[in-house]
């Protein structure tokens, strides 16, 4: 039997081939993930995308499916390789950190932030760790497979949208960040929509800068096999309170944003398949 939760699976209930990803919005803390946390739990939270699995919900409503990962960021992200490991979380793995992220505190569980510095009493054991991936990080990713496969198969095509949230931006800067690791994980013109649409919605947006997208967007964006995958990231400013944890008076404004964004991608994407169907 898992010790963790399963990933939340909203099945789709619409007619547009999307599929919402939300990893990082956890918030239920194991007893002994709390008692291990250096800092406290104030500093676990810092990891989270407060809230983002509430801004889904008029997209889920509207029939998009989606999947969210209950279990903290902190136990373990899914937005990591599971060969970004960090040794100053784990115990007895090679001395050297993979990837720029591990090295940075923030690999496959998370080691240490800017702000509160290590996050740890004390590493925790393989043993756990390979816990960890088997019941909670490859759940989540399989989950996503299999949702996308099943849209791709019905419709051809299939788009999905790795929803995420940013630390509050400079005046002036994009507040809506698209990702498609510069071209990778999703036709160009699928990023180009998706920028026009948020743009049109009246925010500030970018693409690839300065968040080009993680291993989500990496493992599952596949155009080539009609897999399209986008990471969006939110300025927490747009939604939440100055507390940075409750939801603010733009939280709806936000909510009804990834609900254009799920139906008119999907809408384009059913026309597209139509219109190469009619050839």
């Amino acid at each position: 039997m898992s010790r963790y939760p399963s990933p939340i699976i909203h099945a789709s209930r619409g007619a547009l081939p999307v599929l919402l990803s939300v990893p990082h919005s956890g918030r239920d803390y194991e007893t002994a993930v709390l008692a291990n946390a250096a800092q406290g739990r104030r500093a676990l939270e810092t990891l989270e995308d407060p809230l983002v699995d509430r801004l889904a919900w008029r997209a889920i409503a509207a029939g998009t499916g989606a999947v969210v990962q209950p279990v903290p960021r902190a136990v373990i992200d899914c937005n990591r390789d599971e060969t970004e490991v960090d040794p100053a979380a784990i115990a007895g793995v090679s001395p050297a950190p993979v990837g720029q992220r591990a090295r940075h505190g923030l690999g496959l569980v998370p080691s240490r932030t800017h702000r509160h510095g290590a996050l740890w009493r004390r590493p925790i054991d393989r043993t756990e760790l390979y816990c960890r991936i088997d019941e909670i990080h490859r759940p989540y990713h399989q989950s996503l497979a299999d949702g996308l496969e099943a849209l791709r198969s019905m419709h051809g095509e299939a788009l999905l949208l790795d929803c995420h949230s940013m630390p509050v931006r400079p005046s002036g800067q994009a507040n809506i960040v698209i990702g498609d690791r510069h071209g990778t994980t999703s036709s160009a013109w699928v990023s180009a929509e998706a920028f026009r649409i948020v743009r049109a919605a009246g925010f500030r947006a970018a693409l690839n800068d300065p968040y080009a997208g993680g291993a989500i967007v990496a493992r599952h964006g596949t155009p080539r096999n009609g897999i399209h995958a986008l990471q969006l990231e939110i300025d927490r400013s747009l939604y939440l309170e100055s507390d940075g944890r409750t939801a603010g008076p733009g939280f709806d404004r936000i909510a009804s944003l990834i609900e254009v964004l799920a139906t008119k991608l999907g809408d384009a994407l059913c026309v597209r398949g139509l219109r190469e169907a009619a050839e």
